[in-house]
This record gives structure tokens, C-alpha cells and sequence, in this order.
């Protein structure tokens, strides 16, 4: 892949786009050296922004055209006064690729990311590719929804709260930093360890769990989309042997409920995948694109 232009961004052009209550949501758009395949569509984790795809999104450049986006309260993307629920974000991303459609459409999500594509996809399959998951926060896990897993969620959101208030957050993500180009390591280190981040991923965090566990029993129905799942293979980023063990299982069914389900593990890497190995990531997306559903 070629260097970006003198002055040009890894991740391509900034867009802004609009949604139907005059929100805007912020997007880095690369056009891609073919016209003819499906757009990737990137959708982050909890607390993260756009520039967690930045090792995926340019080395997928003569494949696709890709977009990555800043969800409502997360990078440059402003707020959401009306929540943080699965089907209001699920909302936001409809009409971004209502936005920039018609589609077909590869939707890839990480960790949190991952049910909401597979809500957006369900809403509108025929638009949709294939999705990529990875190492996806999956209702099927029942470490999720217990008592312990919530307590533990509620002790990092509040410390990485005062954390962010004393401008002491960005320190503890400096391995991350580390891994990212230069311009995305910028991005990310101005926009993603603020108090308003943390504001938004407590609201998500709210109701997040509460509505995913009514998947348990009527999930997304993605029909015969194809589905690639991507684990992290080892323990760590917050997850140890018993809940990566429990993570990787539902990552297994996940992809064999889909008719065209693979399930695959990135054996170098803990939860953070596109940081650490983007070219599973990449290879896993350029597999659907050459053979879509």
C-alpha cells in the first residue's frame, strides 16, 4: 500500500454526516481502488473512536471503499441528548449508510461494537455483505450478566472517570498510543481520554447489558448473512483465562449459528485486535469481499 499524500490523513478524508434530528456524526472516508465491491463499514468498541481502526482501514485501500466513524459523544462526533440505547445507536449507523449507500454494504465491529452492527444488519439485510466480529461482546456469554462482571464495569467506568477529570487517563492507554500511525496516535490521544468520553460510555453502559440480555432469547435475525468471528487468543486488557475462555465459546456459537459462519482466533493478541494484529482483521475482510453471501 502506498504512503498517504504530504498532508493527507492515514484514514482518508474527513465527512460529516447527517442524521434525521440535525445531529451530525463525524467520519474519515478512504474511496478505494475498486468501485465494485461492497463499502466496509468500521464501528468501534465502547469508549473508542474512529482512530482504533486506523492499522485496518488504509490497508484495505485497494480492496474497498472504507468508512470509519466517531459514534454520538466519541470523537469529534458531538453528543446524543436523547441516550445511549442499542437501538438509538443502531439507529445512528442506519442512517450513515443510508448516508452513504445504497449499499452493499461489509459492517466489521469490535468488542461492543459487534452486536450493533448485527442489529443494523438484521434491520436491513439485503444491503449487507457480510459482517466481521471482532472479539465480540456476544449476549451468548453468560459472564456478561453477572452480578461480578457488573461490579467490575461499574468500578472501571468510575475510576476511569476521575482518571479522565485529573487528566490522568491517557497515560494508562500509552501501549495503544504506541501501535497507532503518527496522525491517528494524535487523534486519538486529544479525543479519546476525556471526561465527555467517559460520560458517553456510562451512558451507554446504563442500559447496554440490560437490553442485550433480551437477545438471549430474540436475538437480531441476520439470515443468511455471512458472518466471520475474530477472537483474541489470549487473556488480558481486563479479560483472564475463565472470561476469555467464556468469551471465545460464544464467539464459536456465534458463528455457528450463521449459514456461512467462520470462527477464527488471532493467537497474538488480547482484546484489542485491530492494534495488534490488523492483518487478521484486514485478510478476514478481504475474504468476504472476494466472496460475498
Amino acid at each position: 500500500m502506498s504512503a498517504p499524500a504530504r498532508g493527507a490523513h492515514g484514514q482518508g478524508a474527513p465527512a460529516w454526516v447527517p442524521l434525521p434530528d440535525g445531529r451530525r456524526l463525524h467520519a474519515t472516508v478512504l474511496p478505494g481502488a475498486r468501485p465494485d465491491v461492497p463499502t466496509v463499514v468500521f464501528e468501534a468498541g465502547a469508549g473508542a473512536s474512529r482512530s482504533s481502526w486506523a492499522l485496518v482501514q488504509p490497508a484495505l485501500a485497494p480492496y474497498a471503499r472504507t468508512v470509519a466513524y466517531d459514534r454520538a459523544g466519541l470523537g469529534r462526533s458531538a453528543p446524543d441528548p436523547a441516550g445511549r440505547t442499542l437501538t438509538r445507536m443502531a439507529d445512528d449507523l442506519g442512517a450513515l449508510l443510508d448516508h452513504f449507500g445504497p449499499g452493499p454494504f461489509v459492517l466489521v465491529g469490535h468488542s461492543a461494537g459487534g452486536p450493533l452492527v448485527r442489529l443494523a444488519a438484521a434491520r436491513a439485510p439485503r444491503r449487507i455483505a457480510g459482517l466481521v466480529l471482532v472479539d465480540p461482546t456476544d449476549e451468548t456469554a453468560d459472564v456478561l450478566f453477572s452480578s461480578r462482571f457488573r461490579r467490575t464495569e461499574r468500578t472501571a467506568l468510575g475510576v476511569g472517570s476521575a482518571l479522565a477529570a485529573l487528566r490522568l487517563l491517557r497515560p494508562l492507554f500509552r501501549g495503544q498510543l504506541a501501535l497507532l500511525p503518527e496522525d491517528a496516535r494524535r487523534d486519538m490521544a486529544r479525543e479519546g481520554f476525556t471526561p465527555g468520553v467517559l460520560r458517553t460510555q456510562r451512558r451507554q453502559a446504563a442500559t447496554y447489558l440490560d437490553e442485550l440480555a433480551t437477545w438471549r432469547e430474540t436475538p437480531p435475525d441476520t439470515g443468511d448473512i455471512p458472518v466471520t468471528v475474530i477472537s483474541g487468543g489470549l487473556p488480558g486488557d481486563g479479560m483472564d483465562r475463565a472470561v476469555r475462555a467464556a468469551a471465545n465459546a460464544s464467539h464459536a456459537r456465534r458463528a455457528g449459528r450463521a449459514p456461512r459462519g467462520r470462527h477464527v482466533v488471532a493467537g497474538r493478541s488480547g482484546h484489542y485486535v485491530p492494534l495488534t494484529e490488523p492483518e487478521v482483521v484486514v485478510r478476514e475482510i478481504v475474504s468476504l469481499l472476494a466472496d460475498p453471501g
